[in-house]
């Protein structure tokens, strides 16, 4: 698994329940005995076996079913402010929720730009009629329907759209998530400025 993710997970986990929480997780998954107190660094490859170790002891001890866990990480991806350069990259997809739905497919080349060596899913996108969706994750790690389905929500109300998101389960191999868009202008969302504010 690419460090990327790991450290995602890493800062999710401290971000949301504490470092001390995280020192438990850490300690109890072998993180702490392989990689010392600091954890993973982001541009490293690490064995899957010891993402899944985390995210199995995280699930134990934060009494979380690891598709809950997997769902908040993809919110807190968005939506926290140590995460703002992942949000930038997204909402480059589009001017509005829908537009964003439509250029998921440029997801992976765009990520690719900022990180070459890190491996998203391919995105398929069909359209079921008015404002309704399927996005299906191919190729993805375990679990990654739910990241997504985090990230959908947290996109939503970022550009300010009602949706209603259910992950559906796996079909052909595919993680599969239902989209219903109700209002693409529900409310203002948050503001979004294609040029980074200077400081």
């Amino acid at each position: 698994m690419h460090g990327l993710i790991n450290k995602s997970l890493q800062s999710f986990f401290i971000d949301t329940f504490g470092a001390a929480a995280w020192q438990d997780i850490a300690a109890r998954s072998g993180i702490t005995q392989r990689l010392g107190t600091d954890g993973f660094e982001a541009m490293r490859l690490y064995d899957d076996t010891l993402t899944h170790a985390m995210l199995d002891a995280a699930s134990t001890l934060l009494r979380r079913p690891r598709d809950s866990l997997l769902e908040d990480l993809g919110t807190y991806l968005v939506s926290h402010e140590r995460m703002e350069a992942l949000r930038r990259l997204l909402r480059f997809g589009g001017v509005s929720f829908t537009d964003f739905l439509f250029c998921l497919d440029d997801l992976q080349g765009r990520s690719r730009l900022a990180v070459p060596d890190l491996a998203l899913p391919d995105f398929v996108i069909d359209e079921g009629g008015p404002g309704r969706f399927t996005l299906r994750c191919r190729g993805g790690p375990p679990g990654f329907g739910h990241v997504m389905t985090g990230i959908l929500r947290a996109l939503a109300d970022d550009y300010g759209a009602l949706v209603v998101l259910d992950h559906s389960g796996n079909s052909g191999g595919d993680d599969c998530i239902d989209i219903i868009l109700h209002d693409p202008a529900h409310h203002a969302g948050r503001a979004f400025h294609l040029a980074a504010e200077t400081r």
